[in-house]
């Protein structure tokens, strides 16, 4: 992968730039590219060989600072066709399913490749993601946002497009996968392939929006009697306002965003040790079923004329990025 985390700014970098009032404007280097605002203009060539962190003037005198954009920078701001997954969400998920370096991953859905570049650095080129998207228009938005920030399409990426209960089986072997994160509305139904595929030890997680969702999850977990206990939570993330004695919470936070409930894989004829409970309603009626459908969720519809148009940017960052690599005589910088 060509992503350069640190050095000096070479042509085809992508570029945050923090301007007056504190306006961001992304941009990737080119010769003889030029970045214009009512401010003024200023020119790509400046920035180049300046390292990370530099203040540079436009012709106007106004100063910009400019950083390489984080990761979560890049995704809260890329084209999405689907909603993304939140960092604190993706930081979790990296932590709870224990995504190490050479890991099998599998991923479903795509939606705008969010999850799927933290998998990806994660994982690291020794490790294999495949992701699964039932929508080819959400795949190819997914696709072009990683190329766009990874330079090119990672070798030991795969997105397929298609249901997961159907593709599984023919893309990978029975019990080779170490780790299945499942973001779709109704997870329960790939459980069955999931333990097929996961490896003894391996785990699932699954991402959910609701309440009623999470209770179904972990409900069919159990009745496999394939996994271990699952276990479920939320993350909050709350700002602090810090100026000198001035201290206090940000009036806003970042709150709930969805639960994630994750179980391992228990070896072929585990019977794992009875938990037990309080007596609760596990069965489920129509009445329930209408609760998990797509407009009860929240689940954004987004229109064809938009997703069209979401695909569009996407992949003309992704061409942008092509471009700019390949015209940078020496991308490494040796």
């Amino acid at each position: 992968m060509t992503e350069r985390p640190s050095g000096p700014f070479r042509l085809g970098d992508r570029v945050q730039l923090t301007g007056p009032k504190g306006r961001l404007h992304t941009i990737t280097l080119r010769e003889g590219g030029e970045l214009h605002t009512h401010h003024g203009v200023l020119k790509h060539e400046q920035l180049v060989g300046q390292p990370d962190g530099s203040v540079v003037a436009n012709s106007s005198g106004h100063e910009y600072l400019a950083l390489r954009p984080l990761l979560r920078d890049f995704v809260m701001s890329m084209p999405r066709g689907a909603a993304i997954v939140y960092p604190k969400d993706a930081a979790q998920i990296i932590a709870e399913a224990d995504v190490f370096p050479g890991a099998v991953v599998v991923e479903a859905g795509v939606g705008s490749g969010a999850l799927s570049l933290w998998l990806l650095r994660a994982m690291g080129a020794e490790g294999r993601l495949i992701s699964f998207e039932r929508r080819p228009e959400f795949a190819d938005v997914a696709q072009a946002n990683v190329e766009t920030y990874l330079g090119e399409t990672p070798a030991h990426w795969s997105v397929v497009v298609g249901d997961l209960v159907e593709s599984l089986p023919d893309a990978v072997a029975p019990a080779s996968v170490d780790r299945v994160v499942l973001d779709m509305l109704a997870p329960w139904e790939c459980v069955d392939v999931v333990a097929d595929a996961l490896t003894p030890g391996g785990v699932v997680l699954c991402y959910v929006a609701t309440a009623t969702q999470l209770s179904r999850v972990a409900e069919y977990l159990r009745g496999t009697g394939l996994f271990t206990e699952p276990e479920a939570s939320e993350t909050m993330v709350r700002g602090w306002h810090v100026e000198g004695l001035a201290v206090r919470p940000d009036h806003r936070m970042v709150a709930h965003t969805g639960f994630l409930i994750s179980a391992r894989r228990l070896a072929p004829g585990a019977v794992p040790p009875e938990v037990k409970r309080r007596a609760s309603k596990t069965s489920y009626g129509d009445e329930d079923v209408e609760l998990w459908t797509p407009g009860a969720v929240g689940d954004r519809q987004i229109t064809d004329k938009n997703l069209r148009k979401r695909v569009r940017e996407a992949q003309r960052a992704a061409e942008g990025a092509r471009q700019a690599a390949q015209g940078s005589e020496d991308p490494r910088g040796e």
